[in-house]
């Protein structure tokens, strides 16, 4: 998954204006539980994701300037992404990746315990499909991008169980890093530098086929969250 790539993924999937592996979501798609597993999305941190692609376009037309605020909010935004309920900690290794979305050439999975913040949401159906199906699964889509979690559960109560949903997750100290290393090069007028390290946070989403929350419990405080078992 290569920048222009990742960046279409990150796009597609970033809910809330917007890769952990575990078992394929084939469920009933229940309003309950599709909300249930939208509402584990970070909105501050698929904010954040789009303040990342904001700022990689801006910096890539050489306006270190204009790109300095989406930076700032980026940064402002993960903070408060890993302080909610919404993350969890888990090895990368002990996560399922999606299949339509593969991890960028190189990529070696981590083994160590990180904490991760799911910032976008896909579902995807089968080509089978009968077409009032994949209306409702667009217009799902639509709406996830929007924010509007729990209008896109009650459109998917007309899929029943032949959607899958996909979700982008970001680690967030790596992550924080990366734009850390860009705010410093943008700030020196260095867009080119600022730009790579911009890269590096989109090509390290990690996609999942999976409901995390069916899976793994956020941290809680002084402990840290490990797969539940089914």
């Amino acid at each position: 998954m290569r920048f222009i790539a990742s960046l279409a993924a990150v796009a597609g999937l970033l809910a809330a204006p917007l890769g952990a592996h575990a078992a394929s979501v084939h469920t009933d798609w229940e309003k309950f539980k599709a909300t249930r597993a939208f509402n584990h999305l970070s909105a501050d941190g698929q904010r954040a994701m789009m303040d990342v692609l904001n700022a990689k376009q801006v910096l890539d037309a050489g306006q270190t300037d204009a790109a300095i605020p989406a930076l700032y909010d980026a940064t402002r935004r993960l903070t408060a992404a890993g302080k909610a309920n919404t993350q969890f900690i888990a090895a990368e290794t002990s996560l399922h990746p999606a299949p339509q979305h593969p991890a960028a050439p190189g990529h070696v999975a981590g083994t160590t315990p990180v904490t991760w913040i799911p910032v976008g949401g896909e579902i995807i159906g089968s080509e089978t499909l009968a077409p009032e199906k994949k209306a409702a699964i667009a217009t799902a889509n639509t709406q996830l991008k929007a924010g509007q979690t729990k209008q896109a559960a009650q459109t998917l109560q007309v899929v029943g169980e032949d959607a899958d949903f996909i979700m982008a997750l970001t680690a967030l100290e790596p992550t924080q890093g990366a734009i850390n290393r860009a705010t410093v090069f943008t700030e020196a007028r260095h867009p080119q530098e600022a730009s790579a390290a911009l890269q590096q946070v989109l090509d390290n989403v990690v996609f999942v086929s999976e409901d995390v929350s069916e899976t793994l419990a956020p941290p809680t405080a002084g402990t840290q969250a490990t797969p539940a078992q089914k």
